[in-house]
């Protein structure tokens, strides 16, 4: 009788095992709830696991297999190495870049929260979805009221769709191309949150990015305020620190720099963490009050696809009672690229002129002159009415260019008027021409057209730099090709009474006898034709 109790109570015990085992085992297959990664929480490896739900029933593989791409160059589509790109996780693990006194700061539990717009065209899928699972993964929740992607007609619709499963995302779509300017403004128009935060669509966010950012605002609405922006390889997708002792600054031609601090700057500092006054943005990441943004007028619509924003709102926050400052404690990843993988209406150059010409003519007073000078093209370049432009400048009642140079940015020398000369090249019937080309390629020579008047503008100094915008004439060995404009004596050239171009560390001059596609330095010779070469406005 005993033995049959205790057979009894043990195939009892197993009947329940069994069952609990089973309803383990439905379970991991049963449909859960929504997940929503909180700041402490990170997409696992098991998250990753090809054709499983991931994050809230988001197929993080799928999406990416499925991204457009260039079988043969990794980089055509995207001018970075999209291949690189898809390799690395969209959750990984990047260095705190932040200065170790940034790890014990404290902020007001009740911050208030953020809307971030993020817009794109024809992104690349595995950094778009980077960037918004380092938002999603490194900021608090109840900080992001909202993300909102703005697609700027993209080729493939699904590349923004698709997103709007995951958590917290909201998705505007253009139904024509309207660039970053107006899709900025769509996006800001649609937002909720106290403060807006703007990001490009290939960032990531580092860890504890986005407190230092609300802080400040918080604090006093009327600042505006960017990370220090770390760099993403655009080869290896590595991410590199950036030095915390930079300032965003530009030259005459309105083309944006990074200026290292002066000693002066330096000794001034009481804390490596103090926020940092800066001239100009970099454009791509800031924080603004939502409030503050609308009544000082957005951002000039009338500006197309990229480029010259930054100037129009650094000049425009400074001079009508506001400020710009980079913020040490926040760092955000950003890929840097050498060219721009989209298409410009009329051209890259000539959409970057009308954009800067206008900031010039609204807000640079008669500062503008160099502007002009440097740019000797832009004289000529339709840029659209500004009457609504001048008379928001003059309803906020702002201050003058003249008080931003001396208040904002002393540094910024005034060229003498003396020093260089502006124009064409001319050599025949034929012009100096970049040929659209970048850093480390060469120039040639083009027809002396009014259509490539943006790329045979040249500022050339009677001993010293041959200027395109922000590339100078460099000779490094026989070939003379484009270089970020420096203070090495290779870029040193002097035009002769002869009129001669003398490359003054190896007393040759420039010549297109070889090649109209690839200039060279040969000998000087006064009876060669080739190496004439006239100087004309």
């Amino acid at each position: 009788m005993r033995m049959r109790l205790k057979l009894r109570t043990c195939v009892l015990s197993c009947i329940v095992w069994l069952a609990l085992c089973f309803m383990l085992i439905m379970y991991s297959f049963w449909p859960g709830e929504e997940k929503v990664y909180n700041h402490q929480d990170k997409l696992s490896s098991d998250d990753l696991i090809p054709g499983k739900p991931n994050i809230a029933g988001f197929n993080v593989t799928a999406y990416i297999l499925s991204s457009p791409k260039d079988s043969n160059d990794a980089y055509k589509k995207n001018a970075f190495n999209q291949e690189a790109s898809d390799k690395t996780s969209i959750d990984r693990k990047v260095p705190d870049t932040r200065h170790s006194w940034c790890y014990n700061q404290v902020y007001h539990p009740t911050l208030p929260s953020t809307s971030v717009i993020i817009t794109f065209h024809n992104e690349a899928r595995s950094t778009l979805l980077r960037t918004i699972v380092s938002v999603l993964n490194r900021s608090p929740p109840h900080l992001i009221e909202e993300i909102i992607l703005v697609d700027d007609f993209s080729e493939d619709v699904n590349t923004g769709l698709l997103l709007t499963q995951m958590p917290k995302i909201k998705l505007i779509r253009n139904e024509r191309r309207e660039g970053l300017v107006r899709s900025r403004i769509f996006g800001a128009d649609a937002a909720k949150g106290e403060i807006l935060t703007f990001l490009d669509s290939h960032c990531e966010c580092n860890i504890g990015w986005l407190e230092p950012l609300l802080h400040r605002v918080s604090q006093d609405r009327t600042i505006v305020v960017s990370p220090i922006i770390d760099v993403i390889s655009m080869d290896t997708f590595d991410y590199i620190g950036a030095s915390s002792e930079l300032r965003g600054g530009f030259d005459w031609s309105l083309h944006f720099k990074w200026d290292g601090f002066t000693p002066a700057q330096r000794a001034k500092r009481k804390s490596p963490i103090e926020p940092i006054k800066t001239p100009m943005i970099a454009g791509g990441l800031f924080s603004i009050n939502r409030q503050r943004f609308i009544e000082t007028g957005k951002y000039d619509d009338q500006m197309d696809i990229w480029g010259g924003e930054n100037f129009e709102i650094s000049f425009r926050t400074w001079m009508c009672g506001g400020s710009l400052e980079i913020i040490p404690c926040s760092r955000v990843g950003h890929v840097f690229r050498k060219r721009h993988p989209y298409v410009f209406p009329g051209g890259n150059a000539m959409t970057y002129m009308k954009n800067t010409k206008r900031a010039a003519e609204v807000w640079m007073d008669n500062y503008k002159d160099y502007y002009y000078s440097a740019r000797p093209s832009a004289k000529g370049r339709d840029m659209g009415s500004i009457k609504s432009r001048v008379a928001l400048r003059k309803r906020l009642n702002c201050t003058t260019f003249d008080w931003y140079m001396k208040n904002v940015y002393p540094e910024l020398s005034v060229p003498s008027s003396t020093n260089n000369k502006h124009g064409k090249l001319k050599q025949n019937n034929l012009c100096l021409d970049t040929l659209g080309h970048q850093a480390g390629e060469p120039v040639g020579l083009q027809d002396c057209q009014q259509s490539r008047q943006g790329y045979q503008d040249w500022s050339i100094a009677m001993k010293g730099l041959i200027r395109h915008l922000n590339l100078c004439l460099e000779a490094r060995g026989q070939i003379v090709h484009l270089q970020y404009c420096s203070k090495d004596h290779i870029q040193n050239w002097e035009h002769t009474k002869n009129n001669h171009i003398v490359h003054l560390s190896t007393k040759l001059c420039l010549s297109s006898r070889h090649s109209l596609n690839e200039l060279t330095l040969e000998t000087c010779d006064d009876k060669s034709n080739n190496q004439q070469w006239f100087i004309v406005s």
